[in-house]
């Protein structure tokens, strides 16, 4: 079981209806592939930099399904992708993803760092 201490969940997050989000899907789509391109190819740098802060690097989230006591129903929200780190504190972990390509070169809106706490009681 991974440990809660200095370990921190980085969640993406991305709106469908941004003007930054606009502005990518209106890209020739030979202009997007090249952009796309760049963006995972800096991403996998990222990576690489920050291998030793890396606890799982996660990917890509799908189509959500919310479940409450009335059933299943599609959903939406703004998550992208997640990745867990190790950080020393809280400020060094949100350091990481610093001018991340997430936002820099996809049109992703931000990442938000939050602490994984110990179960209560555990």
């Amino acid at each position: 079981m991974m440990s809660a201490s200095n370990t921190y969940m980085a969640v993406f997050l991305g709106s469908k209806t941004s003007p930054r989000r606009a502005a990518w899907d209106g890209l020739s789509e030979g202009d997007r592939r090249a952009k796309e391109r760049e963006g995972m190819a800096a991403w996998g740098a990222w990576v690489e930099k920050h291998q030793a802060s890396i606890v799982t690097l996660g990917g890509p989230l799908g189509k959500t399904k919310k479940i409450t006591q009335q059933g299943i129903e599609d959903s939406a929200n703004e998550m992208g992708a997640f990745t867990i780190v190790r950080a020393d504190s809280h400020e060094a972990a949100a350091r990481l993803f610093d001018k991340h390509p997430h936002f820099t070169i996809f049109p992703g809106d931000a990442v938000e760092i939050m602490p994984v706490l110990p179960i209560p009681g555990r």
